[in-house]
């Protein structure tokens, strides 16, 4: 071999062998590179609005706090007071919730001029206050104290008299399965929208109470309702309401429940009727 030859030789293999380690050391660092950014931790679920779904599933029944809630026969009722979608009459604000005396129906309005209405049955409280309030605090199957003019006119109910710590929730609570407890500032309107075990009286006027609704209807209002939203108590939800806060509506229950969703500050109550 030449001296030509074994030059041209040793720069062969001393490229192949640089070529070599070079990609070693290539490998070697892509071992340990990321060939992109690491998992992103994804947000949290935004919230999402409890649906509407059709009359007997909604109606249906259901197990909520140890309590099973019966069915309710819709074909028994009358169809504008079942849960619905309607075209918003009241101009109010997303959010809030207007209750119209004269319709028996409660409206919580919502975005793009619509409104989920319910059927309401009203006692003597519903028609004797009306005007601007907020939810002050909410309550799972609240206690009920009948006060003692009822227990006097109806003494079967004496065991849940005050003395006696009034009434668990339950089925048979005349409150129902939730109740929202509406204050004007740190005032007690002595208002309350609350469910009722008796769906018959929806849509009607009743001789006790302040707003009652079914109880999957009051269940579903109180998810769909946060902390102080506005409410409006009216004779017309399509005009503008003037309001009449100064008339005393009849109180419901006795004290604040135990138990109690707190809001905001509480004015203790003294008084009682359902």
């Amino acid at each position: 071999m030449s001296i030509t030859e074994i030059e041209s030789y040793r720069l062969s293999r001393r490229g192949f062998l640089n070529a070599a380690a070079l990609g070693a050391a290539s490998i070697a660092v892509s071992a340990c590179a990321t060939t992109g950014p690491g998992p992103v931790e994804p947000p949290p679920p935004a919230y999402v609005e409890p649906p509407l779904a059709d009359y007997a599933t909604m109606y249906a029944a259901v197990s909520d706090g140890g309590f099973d809630l019966p069915a309710i026969p819709v074909d028994k009722i009358d169809p504008q007071f079942l849960r619905q979608i309607v075209p918003d009459p009241t101009g109010q604000k997303p959010g809030t919730i207007v209750v119209d005396t004269t319709g028996h129906f409660l409206y919580l309005v919502r975005p793009g001029g619509q409104a989920i209405r319910y059927g309401v049955g009203l006692g003597r409280a519903g028609f004797e206050w009306s005007g601007d309030a907020v939810v002050q605090w909410k309550q799972k199957w609240p206690k009920w104290t009948p006060p003692d003019e009822m227990i006097a006119r109806q003494p079967e109910l004496k065991p849940y008299s005050a003395d006696n710590g009034g009434m668990p929730g339950g089925l048979k609570n005349p409150l129902g399965a939730r109740a929202l407890y509406l204050f004007q500032g740190n005032v007690d309107t002595l208002y309350r929208l609350h469910g009722s075990p008796e769906w018959k009286s929806i849509g009607k006027s009743v001789s006790s109470g302040c707003v009652r609704l079914m109880n999957q209807d009051i269940i579903d209002l109180y998810d769909r309702v946060p902390s102080k939203s506005p409410v409006v108590v009216t004779s017309d939800a399509s005009q503008p309401m003037v309001a009449t806060a100064n008339r005393k509506a009849i109180p419901i229950d006795a004290g604040v429940p135990d138990g109690s969703v707190l809001l905001g500050p509480v004015k203790a109550i003294t008084d009682s009727i359902f």
